[in-house]
């Protein structure tokens, strides 16, 4: 994992967690996996995981993912010339 990964890590998962202070590091990354329905071994649960479920754990269930909102257009034809970078 990249450094600056660990610091968004550690910055969105500290207040979650003390929300949860009764509850041990292990612990707390256990209930996150299963909230965000990771079903394989916990040695294997990606940073990307923790980061995505983290930012999108207390929005509601139809808003968008924070990086791809970012990117959203409103009307077809500007989507089509950003992408194929004719404007900016």
């Amino acid at each position: 994992m990249k450094c600056h990964r660990v610091n968004e890590l550690i910055e969105l998962i500290h207040p979650e967690w003390q929300k949860d202070s009764d509850l041990n590091l292990l612990e707390f990354l256990v209930k996150l996996a299963k909230e965000a329905g990771y079903e394989g071994k916990l040695e294997e649960l990606t940073d990307d995981v923790l980061i995505y479920h983290l930012k999108m754990r207390n929005s509601k269930k139809d808003e968008m993912i924070p990086g791809l909102a970012k990117d959203q257009e409103d009307d077809f034809k500007t989507a089509l010339l950003k992408a194929r970078g004719i404007i900016k």
